[in-house]
């Protein structure tokens, strides 16, 4: 699947940035990648942390690459 999302550079949203602390945090990743990130470390993720912008890249992400699904175990 091509991706219509544009890579995405985590230093832009503090939960991904916080899940990608082992990374170049400035360097842009693939769309897919994040969403990866996201939904393997969801457990990590502080909800209440989410800004409006980080939510709907979420959403777009999950509509992209999760059939409109993110997997989470909580």
């Amino acid at each position: 699947m091509t991706a219509n999302i544009a890579p995405i550079i985590p230093a832009e949203f503090p939960e991904l940035q916080a899940l990608a602390w082992n990374r170049d945090v400035a360097r842009p990743i693939p769309a897919e990648e994040a969403f990866a990130l996201y939904e393997r470390n969801w457990r990590f993720v502080d909800q209440k942390r989410l800004t409006a912008r980080e939510k709907l890249l979420i959403m777009k992400l999950a509509d992209e690459f999760g059939h409109g699904i993110l997997l989470t175990t909580s």
